[in-house]
C-alpha cells in the first residue's frame, strides 16, 4: 500500500520553522514550528529542553505542533506527559497538529480534546487510531492524508468535524461514531473499504467524495441531511440511512448500488448511473446489533416512508424503485422513463377531492394517479376555481407544456404496463389523453374528437360516464318511440283477391299496410302498451338486434341510430371496467 510522502516544497512555510536538516535539495529543512522560547520544533529540541517543556503546562494549553515530524517514540512521550490519574489524556485547550507528519503507527485512543483540535494537512504514514476519542469542540482534518488503515470507532464529535479533501488510503472505519455537530467529508477520497455502520449524524456532507473500494455507508442515522452530491462510487456500495433528506445531485455510480432508506426525501437530479441503482424504503428500523435497533430519536414523529423528489437528468433504465412515495417526484428531463422499474407500493400524486363550482355548474375531478408536473401545470394555467387543490410548482421549477406532459405520461405508462400494473397504467393513459386534449398545437378537429371521447366515456376509462350516456340514450330512444315511432295501431296483414269461376286458378295477395303515425295529444300517446313496445326496441338496439316491431318512418330511423350508438356506449363501459380489473 502506498504511503503518503509529499515531496519537500522549496517554499518556506508561513510560521517560524525549525529548519533542521536543510540541504541544497531541501533548503527549507524541517517545517516544525518553534516551541515557545526556542528556535527548534519539539522533534529537534535538546533532550533537556524537551523534557522541561513536556513537564510544564505549555505542552497541554494552547499547544501548537504545526509542521512537526512525530516519530512513534516522540508521540508516546507527548501523550505520556498528558496522562492523568484516571488514565485519560486530555489537552487543556486548543491544540494544533497542522501539516505535522506522523511516521509509523499512531494511537490517540481514549483521548479528550476539550477545545478545538486541528490536524489540517497532517500526514499519517502508518496505521492510525482515534478509537474512543472525545472531541468536545471543532476538529479539523482538512487535507489530512492517512497512508494506512484508520479507525475512528466510537468517537464522539461534540461539535463540527471537518474532513474536507482528506485522503484515506487504507481501510477506514467510523463505526459507532456520534457526530453531534455538522460532519463534512466534502471532496474526501476513500481508497480502501469504508464503513460508517451505526454512525449517528445531525448533518453530514460527502459532496464530491470519492469511494474506490467496496463501501458500507451505514446503517446510519442523521437528524437532517445526508449529502452525496457529486460523490463518485467506483465499486458496489450499499447506503443504509435513516435521515430527513438524502441528496444525490450529480452523484456518479460506476457500479451497482443500493439505497435502503427510512424517513428520507431523496433527490436524484442529474445522477450518473452506469449500473443498476435500487432505491427501496425500509419498513422497520435498521439493526445496530443483534436485536438492537438503530436509534432514531432525532427522527421521532417523522414519517418513516421514503419520498423521491426528482429523477430529472437520470437514465431511468438503470433505476428500480420499491415502496417509494412519488407524489412530488419530478420526472421531467429523465431519459428512458419507459424502462423505469416501479415495484411494490409506489404511490403517485392524486387529483384534488371535493366539488367546486365553475360558471354556476358543479365540477369535480375523478380520482386518478397523476404526475407532479400535471399538478404544477394545472395550478398555473387553470381558472382559480379549478386550480384549487392542485400543487403549485416549487420556486425556479419550470412548468411543462401539455405536449411535454403527454410524452412524460406516455413513457411512464409504458413502464407500468411492462410491470403488469395495468390499473395505474390506465390512469397515466388518461393523463396522456388529457394533455393531448389541452395541447393547443394540435389540430382543432383532433381536439374536438378527444373532447367528445372524454365527455362520453373518459377516454374509455370511466364506466360510470359511459353507462350514464347509455341510459340517457336508451331513455331518449324510448321517448322518441313513444311519441313518434310506435304506430297508432299495429298494422295487420290483409289478403285480397278476385272471385273466379270454378276450375280457374285463384290468386290471393297478402300485404301489410304502412304504419299510421300517432296523432292526438302527447299525453294520449304515453301508454303502458306503447311504452313496453318502445322499451323492447331500445333494449334490442343495445345488443345490436332488430326488435321486429313495426315502426313509423321516424321510429325506423330512431331504431337505426340507437343500434349504432348504444352498442358503442356499452362497449366503452365494458372497456373501462376491463381497464380497472386487468392484471
Amino acid at each position: 500500500m502506498t504511503h503518503p510522502s509529499p515531496d519537500p516544497s522549496p517554499t518556506p512555510p508561513d510560521w517560524p520553522h525549525c529548519g533542521h536538516g536543510a540541504t541544497p535539495e531541501d533548503p527549507v529543512g524541517c517545517r516544525g514550528i518553534h516551541i515557545p522560547g526556542h528556535t527548534s520544533c519539539l522533534a529537534h529540541l535538546a533532550d533537556a529542553d524537551r523534557d522541561a517543556y513536556l513537564a510544564g503546562p505549555a505542552s497541554r494549553s494552547g499547544a501548537d505542533y504545526t509542521g512537526t515530524p512525530f516519530t512513534p517514540g516522540l508521540l508516546r512521550r507527548l501523550l505520556r506527559a498528558l496522562r492523568t490519574s484516571d488514565d485519560r489524556f486530555p489537552f487543556l485547550s486548543t491544540v494544533r497538529f497542522d501539516h505535522a507528519t506522523f511516521t509509523g503507527d499512531v494511537w490517540f485512543d481514549d483521548m479528550t480534546f476539550p477545545s478545538d483540535a486541528s490536524f489540517e494537512g497532517a500526514v499519517f504514514t502508518g496505521e492510525t487510531s482515534f478509537a474512543g476519542v472525545t472531541f468536545t469542540s471543532d476538529v479539523f482534518f482538512e487535507r489530512a492524508a492517512f497512508g494506512a488503515d484508520v479507525s475512528f470507532h466510537g468517537v464522539t464529535f461534540t461539535a463540527g468535524a471537518f474532513f474536507q479533501e482528506a485522503a484515506f488510503t487504507g481501510d477506514t472505519s467510523f463505526d459507532d461514531s456520534d457526530f453531534h455537530g455538522g460532519a463534512d467529508f466534502a471532496w474526501a477520497a476513500f481508497a480502501g473499504e469504508t464503513s460508517f455502520q451505526r454512525a449517528l449524524f445531525r448533518n453530514v456532507s460527502f459532496k464530491g467524495a470519492r469511494f474506490e473500494a467496496e463501501s458500507q455507508l451505514g446503517p446510519l442515522a442523521c437528524g437532517s441531511r445526508v449529502q452525496l452530491d457529486g460523490a463518485v462510487f467506483t465499486v458496489p456500495v450499499t447506503v443504509e440511512a435513516a435521515a430527513r433528506a438524502v441528496t444525490c445531485v450529480r452523484t456518479r455510480w460506476a457500479s451497482a448500488a443500493t439505497l435502503n432508506l427510512r424517513h428520507a426525501e431523496l433527490d436524484l437530479t442529474d445522477a450518473v448511473l452506469e449500473c443498476p441503482l435500487t432505491v427501496s424504503a425500509r419498513s422497520t428500523p435498521f439493526s445496530s446489533g443483534p436485536g438492537d435497533p438503530l436509534p432514531e430519536t432525532l427522527l421521532s414523529g417523522h414519517d418513516p416512508g421514503v419520498r423521491l423528489t426528482s429523477i430529472g437528468g437520470v437514465d431511468a433504465a438503470h433505476v428500480a424503485l420499491y415502496d417509494i412515495d412519488l407524489t412530488d417526484c419530478r420526472f421531467a428531463g429523465a431519459v428512458h422513463l419507459d424502462q423505469l422499474r416501479v415495484d411494490g407500493w409506489c404511490t403517485f400524486a392524486g387529483t384534488p377531492g371535493g366539488i367546486r363550482r365553475h360558471q354556476l355548474l358543479p365540477w369535480w375531478w375523478g380520482r386518478r394517479s397523476t404526475l407532479a408536473e400535471e399538478h404544477h401545470w394545472r395550478a398555473q394555467s387553470a381558472r382559480p376555481a379549478l386550480a384549487h387543490g392542485w400543487t403549485p410548482p416549487p420556486a425556479d421549477t419550470p412548468v411543462l407544456r401539455p405536449a411535454a406532459l403527454a410524452a412524460l405520461y406516455r413513457q411512464v405508462r409504458k413502464s407500468l404496463e411492462d410491470g403488469k400494473n395495468e390499473p395505474d397504467a390506465a390512469d397515466f393513459y388518461y393523463g396522456e389523453m388529457e394533455m393531448r386534449r389541452h395541447d393547443t398545437t394540435r389540430p382543432p378537429a383532433e381536439r374536438a374528437l378527444l373532447t367528445a371521447y372524454w365527455a362520453v366515456s373518459g377516454y374509455g376509462l370511466r364506466a360510470s360516464r359511459a353507462l350514464a350516456w347509455l341510459l340517457g340514450a336508451m331513455a331518449a330512444t324510448v321517448l322518441a318511440l313513444l311519441l313518434w315511432g310506435v304506430p297508432a295501431v299495429d298494422p295487420k296483414p290483409a289478403t285480397t283477391g278476385r272471385q273466379v269461376t270454378a276450375g280457374q286458378e285463384l290468386t290471393l295477395t297478402t300485404g301489410t299496410p304502412d304504419p299510421v303515425n300517432p296523432t292526438g295529444p302527447w299525453s294520449e300517446r304515453v301508454t303502458t302498451e306503447r311504452f313496453e313496445k318502445a322499451l323492447r326496441v331500445a333494449i334490442n338496439s343495445v345488443v345490436f338486434r332488430s326488435s321486429g316491431q313495426n315502426l313509423t318512418t321516424a321510429g325506423t330511423y330512431t331504431e337505426m341510430t340507437s343500434r349504432i350508438a348504444e352498442p358503442v356506449l356499452l362497449g366503452l363501459a365494458v372497456l373501462a371496467v376491463r381497464g380497472r380489473v386487468k392484471r
